[in-house]
């Protein structure tokens, strides 16, 4: 009987200093170095990938797509549509089947692709309507934007519907119309844009890409707003 205790106390004596040394190594000691790499070799991406304006406050991450809307005129009305403040440069359409009380840049509750096929009727005549306000939005007293110019991200969401960037030449289309909003010279705005367009990645990855949000906070920066 003896014997019997001494073994199971020496097992529940094992059992205890495995576990306060796994806890130390897989709980303590491995997040620590694990932490220390990330932050010693991609802070950047470690911390969220985070975009911060002239002051050194956080705007956001470049991973995440956000919208640039006018304050609703009716706070509590969910079905209320939310108007695209014209001021800055607009993203890609976003996908989000949902809205947050907690965020309201971003509709997360859902978020995706549309499974509709191409010719389905009802993405056809959403891409027209959103190309028809393309149109209108980015057309000034002298510049017209054609039908053929609209690029297919301007119209249409990325497979995540939360995509933070867009292509040139979605850029460029809204030069015109961001210039007469804030009252400066084109050319100025195109050099904005051409500063903030990335390549392909190692040169031949992906395509050339414009991120809104630090295309924006670039702006707020030229402008002062």
């Amino acid at each position: 009987m003896n014997n019997s205790l001494a073994a199971t106390a020496r097992l529940i004596g094992a059992g205890l200093r495995a576990l306060l040394v796994l806890t130390l190594v897989c709980g303590v000691l491995y997040p620590l170095a694990v932490t220390g790499v990330a932050q010693a070799l991609f802070d950047d991406e470690a911390n969220g990938s985070e975009i911060k304006d002239g002051s050194g406050n956080v705007v956001g991450s470049s991973l995440i797509g956000q919208t640039y809307d006018l304050p609703k005129q009716n706070a509590d009305d969910p079905e209320e549509a939310a108007k695209p403040d014209l001021r800055w440069f607009q993203p890609r359409p976003s996908a989000g089947l949902g809205a947050n009380s907690v965020n309201t840049q971003y509709s997360l509750i859902l978020s995706g692709a549309t499974n509709k096929a191409a010719d389905n009727p009802e993405l056809v005549k959403t891409v027209e309507e959103a190309k028809a306000t393309v149109i209108a939005d980015n057309s000034t007293a002298d510049y017209k934007v054609k039908a053929e110019n609209v690029p297919a991200d301007a119209v249409t969401s990325s497979g995540s519907g939360l995509d933070p960037d867009i292509s040139p030449a979605y850029a460029e289309l809204q030069v015109h119309r961001v210039a007469e909003k804030n009252g400066l010279p084109v050319k100025q705005v195109e050099k904005l844009v051409k500063d903030h367009t990335e390549g392909r990645a190692l040169g031949f990855m992906g395509e050339p890409r414009v991120n809104v949000l630090e295309l924006n906070t670039a702006l707020k920066a030229l402008t002062g707003n």
